[in-house]
């Protein structure tokens, strides 16, 4: 997966954003049981990444890549991360309203804690 550029990325709507992150899952033919979901968790830590130093993702998702992710699986790491954050939300767990519980677990977020299965993938 190309990084796309910042600019760019921000200039998009939501809907075109989403419509890009399919269209590259199904151009790589890759199955997945719920195609929009996981696209849309991908434009949502697209659109972090894209916040550049206003959020710690972008420096965790260059860390990944630096411990040999490559770019859509650090995408996923990161995902995971933002997805079990969304179950406790859902759960009821009210300290899950504050981001920067999430943004400590991101940053504590290794390729090795990934690739052990730590996470749940979206």
């Amino acid at each position: 997966m190309l990084e796309p550029n910042r600019d760019w990325w921000k200039a998009l709507d939501d809907d075109e954003r989403l419509s890009m992150v399919m269209e590259h899952h199904q151009g790589a033919d890759i199955e997945l049981p719920d195609e929009y979901t996981h696209a849309l968790i991908h434009v949502v830590v697209e659109n972090q990444i894209a916040l550049g130093e206003e959020t710690p993702v972008e420096a965790v998702l260059r860390r990944l890549i630096d411990e040999n992710l490559d770019r859509h699986d650090a995408v996923h790491a990161i995902a995971s991360v933002l997805v079990n954050h969304m179950q406790e939300l859902m759960h009821g767990d009210d300290t899950a309203l504050d981001n920067d519980d999430y943004y400590a677990e991101v940053e504590e977020l290794t390729a090795e804690k990934w690739s052990r299965g730590e996470y749940t993938d979206e």
